[in-house]
C-alpha cells in the first residue's frame, strides 16, 4: 500500500504517466470533459472535494512547470483567482478565455472532476521535470 502522495491509484497513474509539457485539468463540477480523454471523478456531492483540496493535493505530487486558467475566473471568481496566483506565485500562469481553456483541455491527459460549483474553478497544469 502507498503511504504518502495521492491514493487515489487513477490520480497517481497519470500522474506517473506524464512527460515535459503533458497536460492534466483540474476542474469545477460542470466542466465540459472533451471525448477521448480519461475522466477521474472525484465528484462526491456539491463542494466535496473542493477544487483547492484537488489543486493541493496535486501539487505536492506533480512537477508543474506553468499553469493555464480562464481570464474570467479574475471577475467571476476571485477568491479561487487569488489561491491560484498566490498557489503558483513561482510559476507561469497563462489567461486564455474560457472559450480557449475549453478547447485546450482536448490536449489533456486525463481531466479530474471535483465536486466545486464556483465558476470557472478550472485550471490546466502542465508537467515540468524535476531535473
Amino acid at each position: 500500500m502507498k503511504r504518502y502522495g495521492i491514493l487515489n491509484s487513477h490520480i497517481s497513474k497519470v500522474l506517473a504517466d506524464l512527460g515535459h509539457t503533458d497536460y492534466i485539468v483540474i476542474a469545477d463540477a460542470g466542466l465540459p470533459i472533451p471525448e477521448g480523454v480519461i475522466k477521474i471523478d472525484l465528484a462526491v456531492r456539491t463542494g466535496m472535494p473542493s477544487f483547492i483540496d484537488v489543486v493541493n493535493a496535486v501539487e505536492e505530487d506533480m512537477v508543474i512547470e506553468s499553469v493555464m486558467i480562464a481570464s474570467e475566473i479574475e471577475v467571476e471568481n476571485p477568491n479561487h483567482a487569488n489561491y491560484l496566483k498566490d498557489k503558483f506565485a513561482d510559476r507561469k500562469i497563462e489567461k486564455v478565455s474560457h472559450d480557449e481553456f475549453k478547447q485546450l483541455t482536448k490536449q489533456a491527459k486525463a481531466v479530474i472532476r471535483t465536486g466545486e460549483i464556483t465558476p470557472y474553478a478550472n485550471c490546466i497544469l502542465q508537467s515540468g521535470v524535476f531535473f
